[in-house]
C-alpha cells in the first residue's frame, strides 16, 4: 500500500525540511565509511588479498539489490499511527547503528576475520535497507499535496543534500582521524566504528522526530510481487533512464571513495591526507548547494544534472594531473569534484520524485516504495561495485596486502592513481548518454495530470 495526500497546502515547514534532511546522517555515514575504510581494513589490517577484499565489500551490498525492493513493498503495506514510512526510520536506523558498531569490532584477523566482516556487513546492509527505502520514498509523498510540488522537491532535496554533505564530511574526515588517534590497527578501527554508529543513531532519531508533522495521506494497495515491481519500473521510461545513469555513476563515485586512503598513503606519501581529501571533497558542496538550486530553477534539473556530472569528471581528470605535482593541486581538483558531486546528488534525487509523480498521473497509484526500493538497491550496488572494481585494479597492479605503502611496487602506485582519478572520470562521463531521452520537464509533468495524458 502507498500514500497519497488528499489536499493542496502550502510548502513544507522549515522544521519538517530540517527533520527529514537529518536522516541523511544515516546514508551519509553508511555510504562513506565502509567505502573509505573497509577495503584498507581488510587488505592492510586483516591481510586479505586485494581482489578478495573487493569481493567481500561487494557481496553484502549486492544483497540489497534483492532486498531493497522487498523493503519498499513492505513499507508500502505498513499501517501504523506513525504512517507507513516513519517506523522504519526508527527501527532501521537504530538497527544500522548497532550492526555498524559490530562491523569493526571483530575479535579475529586473517580469514576468520574476513568471514566475520562479511556477516556483520550483511547484517548492516539489511538494517540499512529498511531505513533507506522508506526514507527515500517520503519526498514524493509529503510534497504531492503542495501548491508547487516540482519546486518543493528541489527545496527538500537541497536541505537533504546539505546534511548529506555534512554527514560525509563528519564521518569521512573523522573516521580515519579517530582510527589513527586510537592507535590504528584493530583497536583503532573499533573505536572509529563506535563513533560513527553514534552519528548514525543520531540521524535516525532526528529524522523520526523531525517528520512527525509531515503529511501522511491515504493508504492504497501496491504491486504484490518483485516481478510486478520490475515491470512497473520498466514501463516508466524517465525513471529507468535516470536510475541507469545514477547507478553507473555510483560505481565511479564508489571507486574514488575507496581509493582515498590508498592515495593518501601511497602516491601522496601522507596518510593524514585522507581527512584533507574528504574536507576538500565535501566542504565546497556546502557552499555551492544554494547555487545548484538556482541553476536548477534557471536551466532545469536535467541540465543541472549534466553540468554537475561534467564538473565531477573534469575534476577527477585534473586529480590525475595533480598527482604528478603534489598535494595542493590534488586538493584543489578534489574540491572541483565535490562541487560536481553536489550537483549530481541534488538533481538526481530531485528528479526521482518527479518520475514517481509521473507514474501516479498515468496509473492513478502512488507506488513510491516500488521505485525507491529499486533506486536505493541500484545505488547501493553501484557504490559497492566501485570498491570491488578498485580492488580489482589493485590486484592487477600487483598490490601487496599487509605491506607498508612505501614497500608497494611502482605498478601498484600507478594502479592506485588511475583507480582514484581516471577510472571514476571515465565512468561518470560515460553514463551521461543514458539521459539523452529523459524528457520529464515541468511542462510535461503538468500535462500528465490532465485527463488526456499519456505514458510517462
Amino acid at each position: 500500500m502507498t500514500v497519497t495526500p488528499v489536499s493542496v497546502r502550502p510548502g513544507l515547514g522549515r522544521g519538517t525540511r530540517i527533520g527529514y534532511a537529518a536522516g541523511s546522517l544515516v546514508p551519509g555515514a553508511f555510504g562513506t565509511v565502509p567505502g573509505l575504510l573497509l577495503l584498507p581494513y581488510l587488505t592492510d589490517t586483516l591481510a586479505v588479498a586485494a581482489g578478495l577484499a573487493g569481493l567481500l565489500v561487494l557481496l553484502p551490498k549486492a544483497w540489497d539489490v534483492l532486498l531493497n525492493p522487498v523493503a519498499g513493498r513492505i513499507s508500502d503495506r505498513t499501517t501504523s499511527r506513525w504512517g507507513p514510512r516513519r517506523p522504519y526510520l526508527l527501527v532501521g536506523g537504530l538497527g544500522t547503528a548497532v550492526t555498524f558498531a559490530a562491523l569493526f569490532a571483530g575479535p579475529l584477523d586473517g580469514a576468520a576475520g574476513a568471514v566475520y566482516v562479511t556477516i556483520a556487513f550483511l547484517a548492516t546492509a539489511t538494517a540499512f535497507a529498511f531505513f533507506q527505502v522508506p526514507f527515500v520514498a517520503m519526498p514524493a509523498e509529503i510534497t504531492a499535496g503542495s501548491a508547487d510540488p516540482y519546486r518543493e522537491r528541489t527545496r527538500l532535496m537541497t536541505w537533504r543534500i546539505a546534511v548529506l554533505a555534512l554527514a560525509i564530511l563528519a564521518s569521512g574526515a573523522a573516521a580515519p582521524a579517530i582510527r589513527d588517534a586510537a592507535g590504528g590497527g584493530l583497536a583503532g578501527y573499533r573505536v572509529a566504528g563506535v563513533a560513527i554508529a553514534v552519528l548514525i543513531a543520531a540521524g535516525a532519531l532526528a529524522s523520526f522526530w523531525g517528520t512527525r508533522r509531515a503529511p501522511v495521506g491515504t493508504v492504497h494497495e501496491s504491486e504484490p510481487s518483485l516481478r510486478r515491481q520490475l515491470a512497473v519500473a520498466r514501463g516508466n521510461r524517465p525513471f529507468a533512464l535516470l536510475l541507469a545513469c545514477f547507478v553507473v555513476q555510483a560505481v565511479g563515485i564508489g571507486a574514488m571513495l575507496a581509493g582515498t586512503d590508498y592515495v593518501a598513503a601511497g602516491p601522496l606519501g601522507d596518510a593524514g591526507a585522507t581527512s584533507l581529501l574528504f574536507v576538500c571533497f565535501v566542504g565546497p558542496a556546502l557552499v555551492v548547494m544554494p547555487l545548484w538550486e538556482r541553476v536548477g530553477a534557471r536551466i532545469g534539473k536535467r541540465a543541472g544534472y549534466l553540468a554537475g556530472s561534467v564538473l565531477f569528471g573534469v575534476g577527477a581528470l585534473l586529480v590525475a594531473l595533480g598527482l604528478l605535482v603534489g598535494l595542493v593541486p590534488v586538493l584543489l581538483a578534489t574540491a572541483l569534484v565535490g562541487v560536481g558531486y553536489a550537483g549530481q546528488q541534488v538533481f538526481g534525487l530531485a528528479m526521482l520524485p518527479d518520475t514517481i509523480a509521473a507514474d501516479e498521473a498515468v496509473t492513478g497509484r502512488r507506488q513510491a516504495g516500488v521505485f525507491t526500493g529499486l533506486w536505493t538497491g541500484g545505488e547501493t550496488l553501484g557504490l559497492a561495485l566501485g570498491p570491488g572494481l578498485f580492488g580489482l585494479v589493485l590486484q592487477l597492479g600487483g598490490y601487496r596486502s599487509g605491506v607498508d605503502a612505501a614497500a608497494q611496487p611502482d605498478s601498484a602506485r600507478v594502479a592506485i592513481a588511475l583507480g582514484f582519478s581516471v577510472l571514476p572520470a571515465v565512468i561518470v562521463l560515460g553514463a551521461l548518454p543514458l539521459l539523452r531521452r529523459y524528457d520529464l520537464t515541468p511542462a510535461r509533468l503538468a500535462a500528465l495530470t490532465t485527463p488526456t495524458h499519456g505514458e510517462p
